[in-house]
């Protein structure tokens, strides 16, 4: 068994969820010693396929054309196409038609979570196609606390010992819930507020645009960082933000979970079942919830949650991941 990894124009994505995919999918194959590439000359026996652009489609149909097994990995969905980018509304039918034209050529497809399954399958085309929920995943390995983080993280991005710091991360897109984000910290100048990740302002919508913009004391936009700054800043905020309008599955708020932090996100649809208020983590609904919450968690008028989601990372371990892809593969391999 040999595995063509392929995802489109990994040097323009490789910061994104979908580049942080790709690499869990390589250490995961490594993990259970399944021989793969990257390299679309070579021979293989599963192509493993990560993207929807137009290479992308015409590299599946040349499998297929050559009896190739397919599997179509299904990260993107119409919902979090939406509110990503400028003229996302107008333009997700055509979209959810180009997607599902890809999705179509797979033999099986993987989708991050049960609520992404759930919505691939209500898509017209794919009511017959086996669809697997399986995570992204993340390293526990690397996700491990470190007390010496707290202060170099404090003194790179020059915040006190007594600053309360709160933490989120993201494109900079509508759907992540940045102008949320923004307004919060205008609502609460005592707390710091700071952003890792961003993405071209040129196909952000105006909204966006203005919040990138936005100049306050307490808020810092600290661009894209490796992922050991992300795991500095886990380590070292007084609380993770994840204001969200829709996911697929969203691996930030699993890493917050394996760094044992105090976690705030969305109450939407994808964490309904997965997460539960008040036990686990907390949920708010709208920014006025957010602000709320925000201030009794700092106040510790709420009690600290920390730890208390770990085992939800322990469950989406890439070890774990690795043992379920293999699992699917054997099966489209042998399938008739």
């Amino acid at each position: 068994m040999k595995i063509l990894l392929y995802a489109e124009g990994l040097d323009k994505i490789g910061k994104s969820g979908l580049g942080k995919a790709i690499q869990h999918q390589e250490k995961a194959l490594q993990y259970e010693k399944i021989p793969y590439t990257f390299d679309v000359e070579e021979d293989y026996d599963i192509l493993h396929i990560n993207t929807y652009f137009f290479q992308s489609y015409l590299l599946a149909k040349k499998a297929k054309k050559n009896h190739k097994k397919i599997v179509y990995h299904a990260h993107s969905t119409e919902e979090d196409y939406k509110d990503g980018f400028v003229l996302g509304h107008l333009t997700s039918k055509m979209f959810k038609k180009w997607i599902v034209k890809c999705y179509q050529l797979g033999d099986v497809l993987i989708t991050p979570t049960p609520y992404s399954k759930k919505l691939l399958e209500s898509y017209e085309g794919l009511e017959d196609k086996k669809i697997y929920d399986i995570s992204n995943g993340i390293d526990l390995d690397f996700w491990t606390k470190d007390e010496t983080r707290r202060k170099k993280f404090r003194k790179k991005y020059h915040f006190s010992e007594k600053d309360k710091v709160i933490v989120g991360i993201g494109l900079y897109i509508r759907r992540k819930g940045i102008v949320d984000f923004v307004e919060l910290a205008q609502r609460l100048p005592e707390y710091q507020f700071i952003w890792f990740g961003e993405s071209p302002l040129s196909i952000a919508t105006d909204d966006v645009k203005k919040a990138v913009k936005t100049t306050l004391p307490n808020l810092t936009f600290a661009g894209y960082v490796e992922k050991e700054g992300i795991r500095d800043a886990l380590d070292a905020c007084d609380l993770y933000l994840m204001p969200t309008l829709e996911e697929t599955e969203g691996i930030p708020v699993i890493e917050a979970c394996a760094m044992k932090c105090d976690i705030l996100i969305r109450d939407i649809a994808i964490f309904k079942d997965w997460f539960i208020e008040g036990k686990d983590l907390y949920k708010a609904k709208d920014v006025d919830e957010f602000e709320d919450k925000i201030k009794k968690i700092l106040k510790n008028e709420l009690p600290s949650l920390r730890g208390n989601a770990y085992h939800k990372a322990q469950e989406r371990d890439i070890k774990e991941v690795g043992r379920q892809l293999h699992a699917v593969y054997n099966e489209v391999l042998h399938k008739e």
